[in-house]
């Protein structure tokens, strides 16, 4: 049985994306490596699991797997399909995705997404994200350094807290530095576009583009903006207890917050 490091490496580009083979090979220089990715981009499918549909799986030889599915389903499929996986892996890396995954960007991600599932499941995650003007050979051998560190086994991690989930942006250019960052905001020129197919039906497409990114010192917004890469740690926890007062009033009563009253 080797010895070496095991990763299970997805993203949301699609199991041929130049991103995801990018940081495979580089990867393959110090650990084992199983890609399990989507057959065909899944681009912002945030979490979505694939409940009321079969998924398809391709064994494409090589350690390298695809699935009809979105992100999230990939690392489902991979961890709880018997013999897919030789064990559990040490590991979960999501990326390289074309593109920023910054501020909230995170909630409608499926780069982030595929991380989330395997933290979800007690596994330390990366998702990996670069200015799509980058070279991706570059952005990987450079990733390489932080997804090795982030393998060290006595990072100060609380025994009772959720396994760490890190999500890492790459600037343009090759970076200056790398920075420990919060999320900061993205703004959209959010739009809804109608339209009329030949039988007089009304369709529409949605989204925008990016139109300003907040400048607040410690945003990863503005890492990359300053050409760092930007590393953020997200919480699995969904929990809002600045909003308990506003519960209670809304529930008529003033119960005991969690973890209050008498042992």
């Amino acid at each position: 049985m080797s010895t070496r490091p095991l990763i299970l490496l997805s993203n949301d580009d699609g199991v041929h994306a130049e991103g995801v083979r990018a940081l495979r090979s580089a990867l393959m220089t110090f650990a084992d490596v199983f890609t399990v990715a989507p057959e065909h981009e899944q681009s912002a499918t945030s979490h979505h699991i694939t409940l009321s549909a079969p998924l398809r799986h391709r064994d494409l030889g090589d350690q390298l797997h695809a699935v009809d599915g979105t992100p999230a389903d990939c690392i489902y499929v991979a961890l709880i399909l018997k013999g897919l996986l030789p064990r559990r892996p040490d590991l979960v890396v999501s990326g390289i995705n074309h593109g920023f995954n910054l501020g909230m960007d995170v909630v409608y991600s499926g780069t982030v997404a595929a991380a989330r599932e395997g933290a979800l499941r007690g596994i330390r995650a990366l998702a990996i994200s670069a200015d799509p003007r980058a070279q991706m050979a570059k952005v990987a051998e450079h990733a390489t350094g932080l997804v090795a560190r982030a393998l060290i086994p006595n990072l100060p991690e609380s025994a009772t807290s959720p396994p760490l989930l890190l999500n890492v942006n790459y600037p343009k250019d090759a970076p200056r530095g790398v920075l420990a960052t919060r999320l900061g905001r993205r703004d959209y020129e959010d739009t809804v576009e109608a339209r009329t197919d030949p039988r007089g039906r009304s369709y529409y497409w949605i989204g925008g583009a990016v139109s300003a990114h907040d400048t607040v010192d410690g945003a990863d917004t503005t890492a990359v903006d300053n050409g760092f890469v930007s590393i953020t740690p997200l919480s699995l926890e969904m929990t809002q207890p600045a909003h308990f007062e506003a519960v209670q009033r809304i529930a008529g009563a003033a119960p005991e917050r969690p973890g209050e009253g008498s042992p």
